[in-house]
């Protein structure tokens, strides 16, 4: 089945070259099914690409999704034209009174500050709280888990020496979870950050289950409440360009970055990405959606509490 996109949304043009099948509004509202609700909050600088990532990730789904993106109105976006927001994007604050079937929630590049010191930190608890009685799953990737982790459960952050960024392998602590359904002993995960969470700090919670985590780049996912909230410090979404392009900016910039790790063919940034992640990526997001959505949403989404 294919996506349900807002009309001229510029990831139906750039996925459809990729032969990937999205429905715009227009031709979904014809059909009588009721698709699964999904939010995603998008707090990073480069919508466009964000959303392109997920909405291709997504759309592998046998399910219909109607997707819709939230921001937080305490944050105003410099790197995405204000017409794109206006079109596509809407406050929290809108969308209170209403219930979707499952949320994600994206990183954003605010790593060095103190939560507390974030512009938006009273909006997004508010979001976090929201989405615990709003939503039947929701998804944090990266800044997101390391958040919510902290404001459901108190667990904290650490700077890291240097960038966490490249591709390391993961390894499930119980691979009978819905989660890994399919997945082989090990799989790869992008990583960029410069902030770490740590196995110690999760495992004195006992609402926190570890499921993944690689003795390299440390915590990758932790799954609270049954699922209902599924926290993963990697990026499984990225492109295959997209560590390439982050180091290439940072470069430019004159900023002191590694080159990403276990990422480029023979280690040769001539040669381009090896790609490794995107295959148990994309069965994470569609045992996502399957077992931790549509397997426990409720039929009438007013029931959802």
């Amino acid at each position: 089945m294919p996506l349900r996109l807002p009309d001229r949304l510029p990831a139906i043009d750039l996925l459809k070259n990729e032969n990937i099948f999205v429905l715009a509004d227009s031709r979904a509202n014809t059909q009588d099914i009721r698709p699964l609700r999904i939010v995603i909050l998008n707090l990073m600088p480069l919508k466009i690409t964000t959303e392109t990532d997920l909405i291709r990730i997504l759309s592998n789904s046998p399910l219909q999704l109607e997707v819709q993106f939230m921001k937080v109105k305490a944050h105003t976006s410099k790197n995405t034209p204000i017409e794109h927001m206006r079109a596509f994007y809407r406050d929290f604050e809108l969308m209170r009174n209403e219930k979707f079937d499952g949320m994600i929630i994206t990183g954003a590049p605010v790593e060095h500050l103190d939560y507390h010191e974030v512009t938006y930190w009273d909006e997004i608890s508010e979001i976090f709280s929201w989405a615990r009685t709003h939503v039947t799953s929701t998804m944090y990737i990266c800044w997101a888990a390391q958040a919510g982790l902290y404001y459901h459960y108190g667990v904290p952050k650490y700077p890291l020496p240097q960038k966490m960024f490249g591709i390391f392998p993961q390894y499930p602590s119980d691979k009978t979870l819905p989660i890994f359904r399919g997945f082989d002993d090990v799989f790869y995960m992008p990583h960029s950050r410069h902030t770490e969470i740590r196995r110690e700090d999760i495992l004195k919670v006992p609402e926190l289950t570890l499921i993944a985590e690689s003795p390299m780049s440390g915590v990758s996912m932790v799954m609270a409440r049954e699922g209902r909230e599924i926290f993963i410090t990697g990026h499984s979404e990225y492109s295959p360009n997209t560590l390439d392009t982050e180091y290439k900016r940072d470069l430019g910039k004159g900023l002191p970055i590694q080159k990403p790790y276990n990422y480029y063919k023979d280690d040769d940034m001539e040669q381009g990405p090896l790609v490794t992640w995107r295959a148990h990526g994309n069965l994470m997001f569609q045992n996502w959606l399957n077992y931790y959505v549509y397997q426990e949403t409720p039929y009438n989404i007013d029931d959802i509490h």
